[in-house]
């Protein structure tokens, strides 16, 4: 199964994005796909908090707009949404003692942890953080 960071999903939404095109396409191959893909929770959080901010973005994507988008990801069948367990927090410590984790990459370790323990084969980021955690794959689908 292959997960998708915040920044994958805010890229494919947000059309003035560099990136936009890549993203979207690679997007909607997993959500049109028949295989099962996922999102974790704290990057749908994010997402919403990026694309809704306006230092961030000039217009900022007006929060019903970023709401319908989120419903249109959940809508794909093969879509697993990655949740914490009882694990989580065995897992959770794990990534943040072995990728030596202290302030705001926590998040990072949050979003490792739930891919870890939900068995994901691969995440798709651009944020090369990730390669802290020694237990996940990373892969930027953005680039060759």
């Amino acid at each position: 199964m292959i997960a998708v960071d915040s920044n994958i999903l805010v890229y494919a939404h947000r059309e003035d994005s560099e990136w936009h095109a890549a993203a979207y396409a690679r997007l909607a191959g997993l959500a049109e796909g028949r295989g099962a893909w996922a999102i974790p929770w704290p990057c749908i959080h994010e997402f919403l908090a990026i694309v809704t901010h306006p230092r961030i973005y000039s217009p900022p994507t007006p929060i019903g707009a970023a709401v319908d988008q989120v419903d249109a990801w959940i809508e794909s069948p093969s879509l697993v949404l990655l949740a914490e367990s009882d694990a989580h927090w065995r897992t959770l410590r794990e990534a943040l003692v072995a990728g030596k984790i202290a302030g705001p990459p926590v998040h990072d370790a949050r979003v490792a942890a739930l891919c870890i323990q939900h068995g994901v084969k691969e995440l798709w980021s651009a944020d090369r953080d990730f390669g802290r955690f020694p237990n996940l794959t990373v892969v930027n689908p953005l680039v060759g």
